[in-house]
């Protein structure tokens, strides 16, 4: 698996609101998705790409701000 290059994550926005995303990683420490919390949107990351499209985005809840 290729790793994902940080500089360009910080450039990615949500397809749907242009808001900022969250990186979501594997127990492992592998990332997994990058996630939207104003659309409570999870995009997935295959093979070290992330797949921006709605139709491959699964919902998920944001775990509140500490």
């Amino acid at each position: 698996m290729t790793a994902l290059d940080h500089r360009l994550i910080d450039l990615l926005v949500c397809p749907l609101c242009k808001g900022p995303l969250q990186m979501q990683r594997t127990p492992g420490g592998q990332p997994r998705a990058l996630s939207c919390a104003a659309d409570r949107l999870a995009f997935p990351i295959r093979d070290g790409i992330p797949v921006m499209l709605e139709s491959e985005a699964q919902p998920f809840e944001p775990t509140p701000a500490a």
